[in-house]
């Protein structure tokens, strides 16, 4: 794995690949190498905009991930106007450019505000096309002679316009809504709202509430099914005893389209790790599950010792088999310089389907950077 980035003054070249084979067997797609990331960045030109050309991430409410094209963003006092348009990333992320924009695209757009005092606005849209891959199948022709043809599918496409908006009443609550209209189906997606208060000492309480479409691709053959939406709540609180130790509380609903689902999160948070109890019933299954988990950094940043365990028990519905996760991680970092660091860490699983499997990973970073 390689970060690499490359600057001079407002100049940057930046670069995320990753090379990967397999040391003990050999498999038909070794070895592989994926570029993550690999575009040129201008920033504050004109000190207005950054300007981004190449493969290149994209964080978006509706869809995320890696496309090739370009990008910008344009800031000036209370107001951000941001653009990208380009090409999907083809698949294991190669160094390759689809040769078919008209059907496999992304484009899009937001613009942000805080003109109003303790407050973001953000309004955007997005248009993503998928061209899948022509593939060739048997069929039978009107004699009922077995042929093979060519498979052609349509381009499916994401379009939706989406808003934002954050309200701060400092020292009393926090709000964030967040609302997706589907432009191709023409329906509202999703609707969300989450909500937190400090205003007792020590205390803080939570409303989260969301409303959800499945989402799915037009022209898409899942198009044509009823799945019906979602409504989700979750209201939870927080209660630090001290400097070190903090409670956690949460219950959540979801009402689906005839049936309905609980859970409850209970758990303590250290300055030395945590400790935490799951448990769901209802249509999404029954699960009871305890984690804990520790780290503690020593010398100085020198070491950094982890260890994890958790246990699950679940089943699908009251009447199902019940069925066991065992789960246990132990591992350090080693940084005896700022810049160079040693990752060891061992895994162990145990279910019905990987009996006792052990694995380990060994990680080596080093961090530098270029500026010419």
């Amino acid at each position: 794995m390689l970060n690499l980035n490359l600057n001079y003054d407002k100049f940057s070249i930046r670069s995320f690949l990753n090379f990967e084979t397999d040391l003990t067997k050999e498999q038909i797609s070794d070895p592989r190498l994926r570029f993550y990331n690999l575009y040129l960045e201008a920033r504050d030109l004109l000190n207005i905009a950054t300007v981004k050309i190449g493969r290149q991430p994209i964080i978006n409410n509706v869809v995320g991930g890696l496309f090739d094209g370009g990008s910008i963003i344009l800031k000036h006092t209370d107001y951000k106007l941001s653009a990208f348009y380009g090409g999907n990333v083809p698949a294991y992320q190669k160094l390759e450019i689809t040769n078919d924009f008209k059907n496999n695209f992304i484009l899009g757009g937001k613009f942000t505000t805080t003109v109003i005092p303790n407050s973001q606005l953000s309004i955007g849209y997005v248009n993503k096309n998928f061209k899948p891959e022509n593939y060739f199948a048997n069929r039978l022709d009107p004699n009922l002679n077995l042929i093979e043809v060519e498979i052609e599918n349509k381009s499916n496409q994401y379009q939706f316009v989406t808003g934002e908006l954050n309200y701060t009443m400092p020292e009393i609550v926090q709000t964030f809504f967040r609302y997706d209209y589907d432009v191709n189906f023409k329906q509202t997606s999703r609707f969300e709202f989450d909500a937190r208060t400090e205003a007792v000492k020590n205390l803080g309480l939570n409303v989260y509430y969301n409303f959800r479409e499945p989402k799915i691709r037009y022209n898409s053959i899942f198009s044509v099914f009823d799945y019906g939406n979602t409504h989700e709540i979750e209201v939870g609180a927080d209660y630090k005893i001290n400097q070190m130790i903090t409670l956690i509380g949460k219950f959540g609903n979801v009402q689906y389209k005839d049936e309905n689902s609980q859970r409850v999160a209970i758990g303590l948070s250290t300055s030395y790790g945590s400790v935490n109890y799951r448990k769901t019933f209802g249509y999404a299954g029954e699960l009871d599950a305890i984690s804990l988990y520790s780290g503690y950094t020593l010398f100085d940043g020198l070491l950094t010792p982890s260890v994890g365990l958790s246990y699950t028990n679940y089943k699908l519905s009251p009447e199902a088999e019940s069925n066991s996760v065992t789960s246990l991680l132990v591992g350090t970092n080693i940084r005896p310089f700022r810049v160079l660091s040693f990752d060891l860490q061992g895994q162990y699983m145990d279910n019905k389907i990987y009996k006792n499997d052990l694995r380990l990973f060994f990680k080596l970073n080093y961090w530098f950077n270029l500026n010419i």
